[in-house]
């Protein structure tokens, strides 16, 4: 495939080949279009990049990304320090801050232990949270995904808990009220 364009085409293709969900059909539609900004707009894009690269960053307290030492929603007065919601990845926070409902405090684990793929608790962001649970602390909201390594690790995390007096509850899973059993999908069952 690659024989059909010149050498920077053809790498440029490939490094939008290389990111999440993006197929080869849209990583040639994303390297045309690049091709066809003004050079200002082409600058502009590649510097955003860059600039993201280098300012944002973990932050200090809850691992989210920021782009400064303690992000805003560890730095709010407003938010009930007592409980800590821990979710998988920083998409997680924007989710359950977009319903409004929460207004702790989270931990971003950066993955879930999963063995299959060499991934265990030493390579995410556990060790970090256990010294957030404080005296101040009375409850913990695990908030990883429903599936396997999701499960497996909200499960190793309550067994780490448990000796520290913390409560540790689970996000609500299942058939929304109002959902037919007939039309639920069997991963939801």
């Amino acid at each position: 495939m690659t024989d059909y364009y010149v050498p920077a085409l053809s790498q440029l293709i490939d490094h939008f080949e290389s990111l999440p969900s993006i197929g080869h059909k849209t990583a040639q539609r994303l390297a045309f279009y690049v091709l066809s900004l003004p050079q200002e707009r082409a600058q502009s894009f590649a510097d955003s990049i860059l600039h993201a690269k280098s300012a944002v960053r973990c932050c200090d307290v809850c691992q989210n990304l920021t782009d400064s030492d303690v992000c805003h929603i560890c730095s709010s007065p407003k938010r009930d320090n007592g409980i800590i919601c821990v979710v998988e990845g920083p998409k997680d926070v924007i989710s359950m801050e977009k319903t409004g409902e929460f207004n702790g405090l989270y931990h971003v684990l950066h993955g879930v232990v999963s063995p299959m793929d060499g991934i265990s608790a030493d390579d995410i962001r556990v060790k970090e949270l256990l010294p957030r649970l404080n005296g101040n602390v009375s409850e913990v909201i695990m908030a990883t995904n429903s599936g396997v390594e999701g499960e497996a690790t909200a499960i190793y995390i309550a067994r780490l808990i448990k000796p520290m007096g913390v409560k540790v509850t689970r996000i609500a899973q299942g058939i929304p009220i109002g959902a037919d059993l007939e039309f639920t999908d069997k991963i939801t069952l």
